[in-house]
């Protein structure tokens, strides 16, 4: 028979592995196959292109596709890796330009269906005379690409394999007949299956076994049999037949283990493979694997792998890691040398570098090599084409058509459940339907984008805190030449007062600063306490409450992609409300080693004492700790990224610092509650609003009770606001993993709000202010068509420093108590030490502190003397 499976036969399940317990075989069982036979009807479709968007090019999927009435959701399924779909033959005219990826499926044992490129036959009955008919029809005709699929009356399967090696035909197993249990005697034995399959030409039976990794790289050769290959699919193991001792598993003493991925037979079954990830090495030699050790890419994929754990002092690979920025700047300069090349040799000379950089992106990032294969094998799958014009700036210099320029023709509307990536230049949101979908897939699909682990994360700032800590501004300025590229600098403070010449605004800009510090300064100001609380909680027992400020604070204040002046705003104004003594800002500077303006007249107007230059993990380990320039604080507060924050929650539980922090944050985030009466450009705008921040920023709309149309109109709002956007690029990262989720009614779209707890919540509905009522976990509510996010971030008067990530569940936004700390205190005349002490000595003996207990008691004693 001609096939790519990996092995010559099909498993049947009811849904796609990893969506539903299957029963039988599990679901890692049927992964470590790779050939799953999948049913479309309209309902399983948006499951099954989740599916596919997951795993793409791991599964050798096969589908039927005979319930499915577009010809856009066939095309769909191939799209996303899909090896073969089988349609009614009727329909196998809409599909000519697939070849063999789009096959014909009959019920009845009949081969004059048969397209040139193969059959599936489906309801098979063994005991049929038609059934025996065909078979013989096969062996003389020996048709290509023959699939049989029993008819569901508890056909014996190992009879069933047997007939379909008869007919040359691969069998569709249903997983529900096998298993991996020997104790299931009801079942078929898999490993039973997949032995029938090979060919060995040794006397005792096994098989050689080819053992690779994913990047498709040889360890070594062992050797399986009916019972290793049992424990192997058991325990997704590398389990071998030793032919001295017996069962074999790998790394059971040496502890370099291996966790099958796939299991596959060459194509004259005389060979079986492993595809393994593979810990430390293969080999019982000092060398990677039983062939040598490793050269090429993969040589150099484990090179930044340990680079990446533990680098050698001054690895310039651990720079590349530690500063994103300068791998971003390389990656850019390898392209265009690479671009510029000419001759075969410097082809490959420039083409070695980008891979070099390339794949430390890839690495840093958690990608690995077979990640970035299987991206490729996906690609080489899909059926509809991007036009391939070039972006924006690339495509001017070059003299070619942009994508901005194709983007003004109509295109088609994204389909319901469509990939969370944009294909072609089409900016679009997934879209989801909470009735259609098990509350772990909303979930999984409203999932923020991945950060890097908080392990790898402190491996990269830890040190430059300590450097920090322990040297001082000598430390601080050596960083912002390094991130910052501020090599002029010599001083890594700017004090109060500020310069004039440092504060050189237009009018416009100034008036903005001046409404926003007003506003912003109202509010705060309105939190404040009328007065200490005061309590007598028994006779002769006052208990109170007073605030003060805290004394010393840190407010750190975003560089990156944008300017942020309004943050300096958000914490310099509630700091100098709340009367703090001291205000120190930090904000990386730029390549002359200047300040933006903006942020030093903020500064200015809040009264703050100094302004650090630098950013990341090295402003907050300044300001933590203090330095020969830099005030030490109390207390730091202010958005950053993942080292930023990583770094705050490090010198946070570090008691040598004496610092806390305001809360954890992420990238930054909306959720649009909208019905019917929304204006879509309303929507649009707001998403876009957030989606611009950055390319981990996520936006998501919940849309309640709206028709197709009104989506489409949001979709369409959305597209063709965004290409106009100078910051378009960044929000087609954003883009990619956002979300639109429909739903029947508004209770259903505030339970899924509360339990994504965003940054910011957005109501453009009907009654807006009524539903605040039932919003429990937000960062800041924006209420109504008129309250853009806008505001908030900038005039209205709210802080804009809010929970992200899903901390609205436990943290509030940053406001006035956040620069304040409330002490107790207890007042206590004679007969309020009488009525309590009683309880205080009885709980002070059940806790056995003997010398709490005396110091009441000889307070009582003493009044029982006078």
């Amino acid at each position: 028979m001609e096939t790519e499976l990996p092995l010559p036969f099909l498993i049947s399940v009811a849904v796609p592995p990893g969506l539903a317990k299957l029963d039988g075989l599990t679901r890692e069982e049927v992964s470590l196959l790779g050939n799953p036979f999948l049913q479309a009807t309209p309902k399983t479709q948006e499951k099954l292109i989740r599916f596919f968007n997951r795993h793409n090019y791991e599964f050798h999927a096969h589908i039927d596709a005979t319930a499915l009435e577009s010809r856009d959701d066939v095309v769909a399924l191939l799209d996303r890796g899909a090896r073969k779909v089988f349609v009614a033959p009727e329909a196998l005219s809409k599909f000519t330009d697939f070849g063999d990826r789009v096959l014909p499926v009959v019920s009845k044992p009949d081969l004059s269906a048969a397209s040139e490129h193969g059959l599936l036959i489906k309801d098979f009955d063994l005991s049929a005379a038609e059934s025996q008919k065909l078979i013989e029809a096969a062996q003389s005709t020996k048709p290509r690409n023959l699939y049989l699929r029993p008819v569901d009356d508890g056909t014996p399967l190992d009879k069933f394999v047997e007939v379909a090696k008869q007919a040359n035909a691969i069998p569709v197993l249903p997983s529900t007949g096998l298993t991996t249990d020997k104790s299931a005697t009801d079942k078929l034995l898999l490993s039973k299956v997949i032995a029938s399959y090979w060919k060995s030409d040794r006397q005792d039976g096994l098989i050689p076994t080819v053992v690779t990794d994913e990047a498709g790289v040889a360890l070594g050769l062992a050797y399986t049999s009916d019972e290793s290959i049992l424990e192997a699919l058991k325990t997704q193991t590398g389990v071998y037949q030793s032919r001295k001792r017996g069962l074999w598993i790998k790394g059971a003493t040496s502890g370099d283990t291996q966790e099958l991925v796939r299991v596959a037979l060459d194509c004259d079954n005389d060979t079986l493979k492993f595809i393994v990830k593979q810990k430390g090495r293969f080999c019982h030699l000092q060398q990677f694997g039983c062939f040598g050790n490793l050269n090429g890419i993969p040589a150099l994929e484990q090179t930044l792998l340990s680079r990446k754990q533990s680098a050698p002092e001054g690895s310039y690979t651990a720079r590349l890691f530690s500063d994103e920025k300068l791998l971003r700047a390389k990656i850019m300069e390898e392209a265009e040398e690479l671009c510029d090349a000419k001759t075969s040799q410097e082809v490959a000379f420039e083409a070695a570098d980008l891979i070099y950089f390339a794949l430390t992106k890839a690495i840093s990032a958690g990608a690995s090599l077979a990640d970035i294969e299987a991206n490729l094998d996906a690609k080489s799958l899909k059926v509809s084409r991007r036009p391939g014009n070039a972006k924006g700036k690339w495509a001017e210099k070059e003299g070619v058509e942009s994508e901005t320029a194709a983007a003004a023709a109509p295109s088609k509307p994204a389909a319901v459940g469509s990939p969370a990536r944009p294909t072609g230049t089409r900016i679009t949101m997934q879209r989801i339907d909470s009735a259609k979908v098990s509350e772990a897939e909303l979930l999984k699909a409203l999932q923020r984008p991945s950060q890097k682990s908080p392990e790898a994360i402190l491996r990269i700032v830890t040190p430059i805190i300590d450097d920090v800590r322990e040297n001082g501004d000598k430390a601080l300025l050596s960083y912002t030449h390094k991130f910052e590229k501020a090599t002029s600098l010599t001083s890594p403070v700017i004090k109060a007062p500020f310069p004039k010449e440092l504060m050189n605004l237009d009018a416009e800009t100034i008036k903005a600063i001046d409404t926003s510090f007003e506003n912003i300064q109202k509010f705060h100001s309105a939190q404040k306490e009328d007065k200490p609380l005061q309590v007598e909680t028994m006779p002769g027992v006052v208990c109170g409450r007073f605030s003060r400020p805290i004394e010393r604070v840190g407010l750190y204040i975003p560089g990156g992609t944008a300017v942020l002046p309004s943050t300096a705003l958000m914490l310099g104004v509630p700091a100098m409300v709340a009367g703090c003594r001291k205000l120190v800002l930090a904000s990386p500077p730029r390549e002359d080693g200047s300040i933006t303006p903006e942020i030093v007249y903020v500064a200015h107007k809040v009264g703050a004492e100094s302004i650090v230059l630098a950013g990341g993990a090295q402003a907050v380990a300044a300001m933590a700790y203090g330095t020969e320039s830099v005030s030490k604080v109390d207390k730091i507060l202010g958005p950053g990224n993942q080292f930023v924050t990583a770094a705050k929650m490090h010198v946070s539980n570090d008691t040598n610092a004496g610092v806390s922090i305001d809360m954890p944050a992420g990238p930054s985030e909306v959720l649009v509650v909208a019905d019917g009466e929304a204006n879509p450009a309303f929507v649009a705008s707001d998403l876009l609003s957030q989606a611009e921040h950055g390319v981990d920023s996520q936006v998501i709309l919940i849309a309640v009770d709206l028709s197709e149309e009104q989506l489409q109109a949001i979709d369409d709002e959305v597209h063709n606001q965004a290409v106009a956007l100078p910051r378009v690029d960044i929000v087609r990262g954003s883009i990619a993993h956002s979300v639109t989720v429909r739903v029947k009614n508004m209770q259903e779209a505030m339970r899924i709000s509360n339990e994504y707890a965003p940054e910011h919540l957005i109501l453009q509905i009907r009654d807006a202010a009524k539903t605040v009522d039932q919003v429990v976990n937000a960062g800041s509510v924006f209420i109504g068509e008129w309250t853009p996010e806008s505001v908030g971030d900038y005039s209205a008067g709210v802080n804009h420093s809010l929970p992200t990530y899903g901390f609205a569940k436990q943290y509030s936004g940053v406001n006035l108590a956040s620069f304040m700390k409330h002490i107790t205190c207890s007042n206590l005349t004679a007969e309020g030490l009488k009525n309590v002490g009683s309880a205080v000595m009885q709980l002070a003996k059940v806790e056995e502190l003997e010398a709490h207990r005396r110091a009441v008691e000889i307070r009582l004693k003493h009044m029982s003397e006078r």
